[in-house]
């Protein structure tokens, strides 16, 4: 997940599973900020990707469109991973 996107969850109100998962991830140099590599099971992934989707703005508090990328390249790869395990 991109370190944006990490950075977000950290601050918000996750479940244990999700927590956990965030907690072992393993963070990896890419350029300017990180990738988070994280292991957890689809299901959890949709829920972080769920809990994020305020990145993509919302009435009265415009996105930023960095984050909104990060956010749009995390949905991307959760969706690959979930059509790669069918």
């Amino acid at each position: 997940m991109p370190g944006k996107v990490a950075d977000f969850l950290r601050a918000a109100d996750l479940e244990p599973a999700e927590r956990v998962a965030l907690d072992q991830g393993v963070a990896v140099r890419r350029g300017q900020g990180y990738t988070l590599r994280v292991r957890a099971t689809p299901a959890v992934h949709r829920q972080l990707l769920i809990r994020c989707k305020s990145l993509d703005g919302t009435p009265g508090a415009p996105a930023i469109p960095a984050q909104r990328k990060a956010r749009r390249e995390y949905e991307n790869r959760v969706t690959a991973l979930v059509s790669n395990t069918l």
